[in-house]
């Protein structure tokens, strides 16, 4: 059990039998009557974000989580499908779970399965990731008076703006937190 008072952002509890994850807090205390915290919560099935107010010094129960190494192998039609790098378990996550992360992911990429006790919770990707152009317009000469930047589509079918200078075929490194091209491999 862990007190309001004691909260951390990131900490991770469980509350009227889902599991949250602390985005942000604050410890308020007002002129007239008791203090209270006021949070911001994730939900980690749902990724849902809410606001939510404590009493002080309110008990909740403390989720604890767990964040395993895995490759990922391949797309097995309705899952995806991940291996523990020691242990050579394999894991099956459906693919309706991982809309996002399916933009990024490439046969290989290491991630972070989140686990809270036997329930997967989900996949914590890399900050950033190396993708192969599949396919891009040419570059048109002059065309600078906007920020010079055209349409590529990556080897996972995500399309990324990306500089004129980038050709079919080569490698850029790709942000997973907005989806941005960041630079050239």
């Amino acid at each position: 059990m862990v007190s309001s008072n004691d909260f951390k952002n990131g900490m991770t509890i469980k509350y009227n039998g889902n599991i949250y994850e602390i985005i942000e807090f604050m410890h308020v205390k007002p002129g007239k009557g008791a203090a209270f915290v006021r949070t911001k919560l994730r939900n980690a099935r749902t990724k849902a974000v809410i606001d939510y107010t404590f009493s002080a010094a309110e008990k909740v129960e403390r989720a604890n989580i767990d964040k395993v190494k895995m490759s990922y192998l391949y797309d097995s039609g309705s899952s995806l499908v991940f291996m523990n790098n020691e242990t050579y378990e394999q894991i099956e996550i459906p693919k309706e779970n991982l809309k996002n992360e399916l933009n990024y992911l490439v046969e290989g990429i290491l991630v972070d399965v989140v686990f809270f006790e036997s329930e997967i919770l989900g996949v914590i990707l890399p900050d950033k990731v190396t993708l192969k152009v599949t396919r891009c317009d040419p570059a048109v000469r002059g065309d600078t008076k906007t920020a010079a930047l055209k349409d590529a589509y990556v080897e996972t079918g995500l399309l990324v703006k990306v500089p004129m200078f980038i050709e079919n075929g080569e490698d850029i490194i790709i942000s997973t937190i907005d989806g941005k091209y960041s630079s050239r491999a």
